[in-house]
């Protein structure tokens, strides 16, 4: 049988929990302008909020980007935040379909903050293929994917890069959390 405290600090544990989640929630929201819907997991359990209800395939997707991810940060001798659990996916709805060449590249657009002014500022705003929004709880943005689930995958294992460094190796982290200098993914090899 629980006693009244460990009772009282699980109840407080779920609740500082559902408040961080639902913090993200709203970060994601409010830097993609979407409202997401529909909130499921993958079949390996990372959580996964969408704008459309995600396909069996690109959970898997998802899942196999994650599996890729730490299998890379194994090797590089990292250990922290490599459960899929640990994980939460948000899935928008993107603002292009197609980058400047014509290939198929669902990205989302976000402030240009430190890019503008570089190649990739589109008048105050830039393409990502995903972004993090939060280190703790590991979270990050995607744009939604009607094929190719490869990029997915890539993207997933890319995003994941800099929540895997930030949990492991902060002076890594801080020199590749973001491309506007230089460096690019994979960052881990």
């Amino acid at each position: 049988m629980l006693r009244p405290l460990k009772i009282t600090i699980i109840l407080g544990l779920l609740a500082i929990a559902t408040f961080a989640q639902s913090g993200v929630v709203a970060t994601a929201e409010r830097i993609s302008g979407d409202s997401f819907d529909y909130s499921t997991a993958t079949p390996n359990g990372a959580q996964v909020y969408g704008v459309n209800k995600p396909s069996a395939a690109m959970l898997s997707a998802i899942d196999t980007g994650l599996t890729d991810l730490f299998t890379v940060a194994r090797k590089n001798g990292y250990s922290k935040r490599l459960n899929y659990s640990d994980y939460t996916v948000f899935i928008a709805r993107p603002d292009r379909t197609q980058d400047s060449t014509g290939a198929y590249s669902p990205d989302i657009a976000i402030g240009a903050a430190q890019y503008a002014g570089s190649v990739y500022d589109k008048g105050g705003y830039i393409y990502a293929a995903g972004m993090v929004i939060s280190n703790n709880p590991c979270a990050f943005l995607i744009a939604d994917h009607t094929k190719d689930l490869q990029r997915v995958s890539n993207v997933v294992r890319y995003e994941g890069e800099h929540l895997v460094l930030y949990h492991n190796d902060r002076q890594r982290y801080l020199a590749t959390r973001d491309h506007s200098k230089s460096g690019g993914h994979p960052i881990l090899q």
